[in-house]
Formats: C-alpha cells, structure tokens, sequence
C-alpha cells in the first residue's frame, strides 16, 4: 500500500495546506488562550481580551488554533506540531488544576475565618444554651461553614451569616445577624429553620434595658 506524504506547506499563511490529521479542538488553545497564541504565533488569540466578544473568541481559538497555529508558524513535520501541542494542553491542564485549587483553598479559607469570627461564636453559643434547638435536632450537633459577610469599619462592623445545623434528631438552617460598636460584638437577631417543616425559632436576645429592638421584618 502506498503512503501518501503531504508536503510540509506550514508557516505559509493562507497558502499552507492544513494536514487533516491536526484539525479539531486544541485543548492547550483553549486552556491557555492568549498565552498560547504568542507562543504559536497566533495573535489572534489577544482578542479574548475584548468584552463580551471575548469569552465567545475563547471557544474560537480552541476550535480554529490548530490551523492557525500551522498556518502562521514554521513545523518540523506534523509530528512536531502535534507533540507540541501536547505540551501545550499538559500545560493548560496543570494550570486549570492549580487555579481550581488556589480558588477552593481561598474560598474555605475565607468560611473557616468567618467561623472563627465573634459574630459566629455567639451565634452559636446561643444555640448551645436553647433547649428549642436541642430538642429539634438532638445533641451533640454540629454546624457547617457559614455563609454570609462580615465588614468591619475601625471599631464598628455588621455581620449576615447562614450555616446549617445538624443533629442525631434532625437538622436545619440558621441565620444570624450581629453589629459591632465601639469593638464589641452583638446579636441582633438568630433564627433556626428546621428542614422539612420550615418551622422557625427565633432565638434573637432580648435587647438591654433603655436600648431599642433592632427592627424586625415579617413575623417568624
């Protein structure tokens, strides 16, 4: 049988004859976009930068960076370019794997500060003190990391956490809300939602003698 050999037309421009056996997805393209592009000669990648347009252009560069790539840079052989190629998708896929990491690591390691929070800690000491909570959803319980924001502005801050609740009994959500004055942390308002029933407590404190009742919204 008789092996057809193409002739090596790359780095040609539009003139270059792509090879049918490097078309298709370019996961390194697409992995690493505009990086790729200067490393390949394919300047086209740079318009992932325009708004909007950009995040469109992105599947474009994975879906048309091989022919670009043969087209406007000099190969050995298709060999070469393919073995290239494979480099370039490792690259991508070690660098996808990295930011997915940083982003999880950045992101529990901001809940985790949020529990270690005084906002927390008397949210859930309170939760510890009610017979409500421990009849619902029995003891020992524990709870998740809470959701939310906590800002604080010199002495003076406000807290909106979330975090569920579970127990040998049951479980459920709980909600908080506390301000900070002059550097001391209140409660404000604490409500515990039991799954399934929606029924609700609320655990708010009492405020103390001559200070107002933080505003309340709906009946619970």
């Amino acid at each position: 049988m008789d092996v057809v050999e193409h002739r090596n037309t790359s780095g040609q421009g539009p003139a270059s004859q792509v090879p049918p056996e490097i078309r298709g997805w370019n996961w390194g393209a697409f992995l690493l976009s505009w990086i790729w592009g200067i490393g390949n000669n394919v300047l086209l990648a740079l318009l992932v930068f325009v708004p909007f347009f950009g995040l469109f252009w992105w599947f474009v560069v994975g879906a048309r960076g091989s022919e670009w790539a043969w087209r406007n840079k000099r190969w050995d052989s298709v060999a070469h370019f393919q073995a290239t190629q494979r480099k370039w998708a490792r690259w991508g896929a070690v660098l996808l794997l990295a930011w997915v990491g940083v982003t999880v690591l950045f992101v529990f390691g901001i809940l985790g500060l949020m529990k270690d929070s005084d906002a927390y800690r008397l949210a859930r000491a309170r939760l510890d003190a009610d017979p409500r909570v421990a009849a619902l959803v029995g003891r020992p319980f524990s709870t998740g990391l809470p959701s939310g924001g906590i800002q604080t502005s010199g002495p003076n801050g406000e807290a909106h956490l979330a975090f569920s609740i579970e127990g040998p009994r049951g479980k459920g959500q709980v909600f908080a809300e506390a301000t900070r004055r002059l550097g001391e942390w209140r409660l404000d308002r604490l409500v515990f939602e039991e799954d399934g029933s929606h029924r609700r407590i609320d655990l708010s404190p009492e405020p103390a003698p001559g200070e107002l009742a933080p505003a309340r919204e709906g009946a619970v």
